[in-house]
């Protein structure tokens, strides 16, 4: 049982992962376009997936990890590299709930309004846009440390 349930785990890391730093990558790669529209589908896109992948995946990687460690004989808050990765998982998810989610929503609106009226602001754009990809650099960074914590398992 342990080992699927590590299986799961690292599965939805992957795809948590994966998520996030394509949707970084299709943002930035759109945003060169300077089109509106295609910002306006790329933020859809991006808003949709979180739901579709990010946020379940948040829910499997706790479920999958904890079930893993109580399997495994792992005390949660006692063994410091679960700690630490539940922490920075947490940071995580207090980022992206507080400052990456509102940033897409004002990028996507921003886009939209522009796409309808014919004029895109891009400095308004721009602005908002690196505030979204430092925000969403820490919210991928977070997760990423805490892989790193799960796969070495430091001694602390």
């Amino acid at each position: 049982m342990y080992l699927w349930l590590k299986l799961i785990h690292v599965l939805a890391v992957v795809a948590f992962l994966g998520n996030i730093t394509t949707g970084l990558i299709w943002h930035a790669h759109a945003a060169r376009s300077g089109d509106s529209r295609l910002l306006v589908h790329t933020m859809d896109g991006i808003i949709r997936s979180d739901r579709l992948i990010t946020v379940p995946g948040v829910i499997v990687i706790i479920l999958s990890g904890v079930g893993a460690a109580i399997v495994g004989g792992y005390p949660i808050l006692g063994t410091p590299w679960i700690l630490w990765s539940l922490i920075l998982f947490g940071v995580s998810g207090l980022v992206f709930s507080l400052r990456i989610a509102p940033l897409q929503r004002q990028l996507l609106h921003l886009a939209r309004t522009s796409s309808h009226s014919g004029q895109f602001d891009r400095e308004s754009y721009q602005r908002l846009a690196r505030a979204w990809e430092l925000w969403g650099a820490v919210g991928l960074l977070t997760p990423a440390a805490a892989l790193v914590l799960m796969v070495l398992k430091p001694g602390f």
